[in-house]
């Protein structure tokens, strides 16, 4: 726990600082969440095809689901969904002369279900 993924367009393979995101993301949510760093696990996904609004050309996604144990209020949930969006385009570069795809992101923060189980070995 917390158990987070991202998905992003391919476009954005080159000019997404991933390892830098996942680092400050892990930091934010002990913050936010009261959650433990040694805990926070986040896994990417390159999403090679995406097709956003009106299927223009040079749009990108991303999407980061973050997954909690239960006990966050709703609050809480939400105030890391912000802070999230806030984070995430600092380690999104635009490109040369801010020439890059325009981004559609979005945060989901909710609660793992009563039979998530982890085991470490």
């Amino acid at each position: 726990m917390p158990q987070i993924t991202v998905d992003y367009s391919a476009n954005l393979s080159d000019t997404f600082d991933r390892r830098g995101f996942a680092s400050a993301l892990h930091a934010l949510t002990t913050e936010v969440a009261a959650a433990t760093v040694a805990n926070c696990k986040t896994r990417f996904r390159c999403l090679e095809e995406v097709y956003v609004a009106d299927g223009a050309p040079g749009a990108a996604l991303v999407h980061v689901q973050i997954g909690l144990l239960a006990g966050r209020t709703e609050a809480v949930q939400a105030e890391l969904s912000e802070a999230v969006l806030g984070l995430l385009f600092k380690y999104l570069s635009t490109g040369a002369n801010g020439a890059g795809p325009v981004v559609h992101a979005s945060v989901d923060v909710s609660e793992l279900g009563a039979a998530y189980r982890k085991l470490v070995q």
